[in-house]
């Protein structure tokens, strides 16, 4: 058996292999990916910051904060395909399987097949859980990656749900916030979901209520998919948080901003639908640099729901969301865009829609500021290409 440091040897090691194979891939000189790798590794006792400052560390391994400012160091290096060449061929798959009545599975709880996961792993866990209702808080630290959780029949049938708002004060004292809220966190790369509902139970906020966010998911891991999953929630449901990551044949469901966050993401086929009563927005990504590879891509997409709903609002002075090929009901607002109450926001925000249909798809009234793609500028967002998905998507 390894032990722990030995298995964050070996996992730094498998690191190391596909940053080299992949800087090399991308073009980039064998010096230069070099120099970042024993810059940031020698003797185990030295670090790189995010802008390639080394500094000395007290102690003589490295420990997980800064082994993941050296993985985002040299995942910008390479253009966040850090993971990308990994392909999953260290060790056969195994599956867990979780049951809420003893007796029927390995665990009993997800969290507690998730917690039995070796840190460091590096082959693909299946977590099969049977179906049932699981009132449970799901966490994914980073150091677990290739964990798939895999619900035994229709999504409806496998729920996680919990009911955490912002404002709930957490053990400090203090409210614990949105990033906090979320029923299931996903911190590691190469996530998968299958056939399983994510929920946050609390209701939805009243008029004028303050912090009462309450997400059903957040996924801050890159490489992330589901595939046949739903979200179900009010204000802020799913918080798709960083990183690259695919949504195929899922529904979500919320109010208040009810897809939201920074990261680089395609929705395909998926239901998207609104229960708001007033006026609401759909996506609002935080995108804040010209230079930030983050945006939202609804590719066959369905929008329905009650209320009156803007496609998007600017979070971000650079955010970015396109619509394609999408069907929008009538609780589509004429104008389509809403710029956060910033209108020098109007001059660097991409908002896009291309070929889509239904009542909520008429573009006259839609804010000058709005784009209506030509095929040329549509294509970058039409495929996986736009998560680099042939390098995950599928392993």
């Amino acid at each position: 058996m390894v032990c722990l440091q030995g298995r964050k040897s070996l996992y730094i090691l498998a690191t190391l292999m596909m940053v080299v194979g992949k800087g090399l891939s991308r073009g980039h000189s064998a010096m230069r990916v070099v120099e970042a790798v024993v810059n940031l590794s020698i003797n185990g006792s030295r670090s790189m910051g995010s802008r390639g400052e080394v500094s000395d560390v007290k102690n003589g391994t490295m420990i997980e904060q800064e082994l993941m400012q050296w993985v985002h160091y040299v995942d910008n290096l390479t253009n966040h395909t850090v993971f990308g060449v990994a392909k999953n061929v260290f060790t056969p798959s195994s599956t867990l399987r979780v049951d809420g009545k003893p007796g029927n599975g390995h665990y009993t709880s997800i969290q507690q097949a998730i917690d039995s996961v070796p840190a460091y792993n590096v082959h693909r866990v299946i977590i099969q859980i049977s179906p049932g209702t699981y009132n449970e808080k799901v966490k994914i630290p980073w150091n677990k990656p290739y964990i798939t959780l895999q619900g035994s029949g229709y999504s409806s049938q496998c729920v996680i749900v919990w009911n955490d708002t912002a404002d709930k004060v957490g053990d400090d004292g203090k409210p614990i916030g949105t990033f906090n809220t979320a029923t299931v966190a996903i911190d590691a790369p190469y996530f998968i979901a299958r056939n399983l509902t994510f929920k946050n139970a609390a209701p939805h906020p009243t008029s004028g209520a303050k912090n009462k966010q309450a997400s059903a998911i957040r996924v801050s891991g890159d490489a992330s998919a589901f595939t046949g999953c739903q979200f179900l929630g009010a204000q802020d449901t799913l918080y798709d948080h960083k990183g690259r990551h695919f949504f195929q044949d899922c529904y979500v469901e919320g109010s208040v901003d009810f897809i939201f966050g920074d990261g680089l993401s395609m929705y395909q086929n998926c239901h998207l639908h609104a229960i708001g009563a007033r006026y609401e927005a759909l996506a609002a990504q935080s995108r804040s640099s010209p230079l930030e590879d983050s945006g939202f891509s609804f590719v066959n997409c369905k929008v329905t729901g009650s209320g009156l709903l803007y496609l998007g609002r600017a979070w971000g002075s650079f955010s970015r969301v396109v619509y394609a090929y999408t069907y929008m009901g009538n609780i589509i607002v004429p104008q389509g865009w809403y710029d956060w109450g910033d209108p020098t926001r109007e001059r660097t925000v991409y908002y896009g829609e291309y070929k889509c249909s239904g009542p909520g798809a008429n573009l006259k009234g839609r804010v000058a500021w709005s784009r209506q793609l030509s095929d040329e500028e549509a294509q970058p967002f039409l495929d996986l290409n736009f998560v680099d998905g042939s390098e995950w998507i599928g392993q």
